[in-house]
Formats: C-alpha cells, structure tokens, sequence
C-alpha cells in the first residue's frame, strides 16, 4: 500500500493517462494520484487485469468517479486512436502521461526469436512513441504537461540476458531527449524514469526462483529489493508542477545498483 505520508501534491483535478496501469508500477502510480485527487485513465490488454485493478482502486474513497479504465495495446494504432478519443470525450484533456506499457523478454542473444523481437520492439519502443504522439492533441488542449517513460536500468549497464530489452529501453530514454527538444515550445515536458530490481510480476518472470532473490538483493547498495511504490512517488513528482523545471532528465531509482558497489 502506498505511504499515507506521501507528500504528493498538485494533482486536485489533473488528468493523467498512465498505460500498463493494472499491475506493478503502473498501479502503484494509478493508486498514489487517485489519492492526490487526480483523475486516472489506466490501460491494459486484459479485461480480467482490468476489473481487478479498478476493483483494488475503487476501494480508497471515491476514486470510480474519477477512473477510466481502458481496454487497448499500446502497439495497435487502432487502440491508441480509440484511447484518445475516449479521454477526449471524458475529459478534453491530458495534463500528464506516464507511458509505463512494456513487456519483459529476458533471454541470452543466441536464443532471442524474431518474434520475441517483434514483441519487445512493438511494445516497448514503438508502442511508447505512438502513445505519445496520438494523445498531444489533449497535451495541448491542456496548455501542456508532462511526460514520464519507463526506461530501466539496464540502459545504464549491461545485462546478459535482456540484449533486446535493454536496447528498447535505451531507444525511450533516446525519445524522451528528442521529444523534450521537439516539444517544449508546446510546453510539454518529457523525462525517463529507470526503475532497478522492483518487485513485480516481471521481475518473478525474469527470476523465478524467490532464493536467486537474496543473490540479486546482495548486489543492491542500499540492500533491499525496490517497490512499486518507490517508482510512484517519482513518477509522481515528474509528473507535478513541482518539477516544471526538468525535462530531458532519466531519473534512476535503483538504489544504486548500476553506479555503486555494496559495501563488503
């Protein structure tokens, strides 16, 4: 659960869209803004992921008035033209997107498919960049905004088993520089974030023996294993009116596994 401490502020009727919001970190955000008064637009490609995250939302004071949830991939046009619209007609306006889709295919380079590399490409990069490009009509009915994509970490440092991955996360973070510079004259601001070791289902994925999690947890300077929570509460902030002076940035919450060594 997030933090009732949490300082999030400056979200009392925003609108944001976040994509990949029924789990992880998506959700997690989803939650922390409903909770800062914000009105949430989550995404998914599961009907089923879909009920019960607004079901787990809905659960914190009025919050079913103020979400939408909607059905789409974010690799089909077709869904994304959709998305827009519906905001539009709920909403008129986009005041933030945090462009969290993404799918995980963690693989030495030798046994990567082409369709694994299809996947990887059509979600996590082109996927991210048609989110951002179909919904600038409500960014702009808005006056601006902002927008916050998940990169990760491993652009930061190489991995053996995430070639593909981590070359599509190395492309959004390249996107949020380009678009920062393409777009700020729209008053639209666009940052990365760079989650580490999070505790999610992808990470489960990646490393499905829970005793492996000690070894990874060794690696992590600040010796614990992160949360979605803390992916939040950063998001959140890129997100605010807070940090209205930073764009082109990647922000890494990672506790300082790519830069740092643990202490012996």
């Amino acid at each position: 659960m997030t933090d009732n401490n949490s300082n999030v502020t400056g979200f009392h009727d925003r609108v944001v869209l976040i994509t990949g919001g029924t789990r992880g970190m998506g959700l997690a955000t989803a939650r922390l803004l409903l909770e800062a008064g914000a009105h949430i637009v989550i995404t998914g490609r599961d009907d089923a992921r879909l009920d019960r995250a607004a079901e787990e939302l809905d659960e914190v004071s009025d919050h079913g008035s103020r979400l939408l949830t909607v059905r789409a991939d974010s690799a089909s046009l077709t869904d994304l033209d959709r998305l827009g619209a519906l905001i539009r007609d709920r909403h008129g306006r986009l005041d933030g997107v945090f462009a969290n889709a993404g799918v995980g295919v963690f693989q030495r380079s030798g046994e990567v498919t082409e369709q694994d590399f299809d996947l990887s490409v059509d979600v996590n990069f082109k996927g991210v960049f048609f989110t951002i490009q179909k919904v600038l009509p409500l960014l702009d009915a808005a006056g601006g905004g902002s927008v916050v994509i998940n990169a990760s970490w491993t652009l930061h440092r190489g991995m053996a088993i995430a070639p593909v991955y981590a070359a599509t996360k190395a492309a959004v973070h390249n996107l949020a520089r380009t678009l920062s510079s393409d777009l700020a004259g729209r008053g639209i601001r666009v940052n990365s974030i760079s989650p580490g070791y999070i505790v999610t289902e992808m990470l489960h994925t990646a490393v499905p023996d829970p005793a492996s999690h000690d070894a990874i947890r060794a690696q992590v300077p600040l010796g614990r294993l992160g949360q979605a929570e803390d992916i939040a509460e950063t998001v959140a902030f890129l997100l605010s009116p807070r940090s209205s002076y930073i764009t082109a940035q990647d922000i890494v919450v990672d506790g300082g596994v790519a830069t740092a060594a643990p202490a012996s």
